[in-house]
């Protein structure tokens, strides 16, 4: 992402209350994403999820963390699977294979913390 676009999310988001889930949509077969932080030590991205749609197993070499604001998901970690709904949240360690996928439609918050 550009300076400038980076500059601008931050612009738009701080010192204004914004509820979460609302600052996402989802759509019809698809993973939507906005990122409302992107620093060098780390990034905050929304994300939504429709019903049957995720992400495949990968590994990342920094922690992250999922808090789900709406929905279901079924997060795997290293081969074992989690059901987290809305108001739950799961870390993800680093190095760690993992996967997400929507049980439901689900919305979520992606915190990765980059510095150690």
């Amino acid at each position: 992402m550009e300076h400038g676009k980076r500059q601008k999310n931050a612009e738009e988001f701080t010192a204004h209350a914004h509820r979460l889930a609302g600052l996402v949509e989802y759509q019809e077969g698809s993973v939507v994403s906005r990122t409302v932080i992107d620093k060098k030590a780390g990034t905050v991205t929304l994300f939504a999820f429709d019903k049957g749609e995720g992400l495949s197993e990968h590994t990342a070499p920094f922690d992250a963390m999922v808090c789900v604001l709406d929905g279901e998901a079924e997060v795997t970690i290293a081969g074992k699977p989690l059901r987290v709904r809305a108001g739950e949240m799961v870390i993800m360690p680093a190095n760690k294979p993992h996967a997400l996928r929507a049980v439901e439609r689900f919305k979520m918050l992606l915190i990765m913390i980059r510095e150690k």
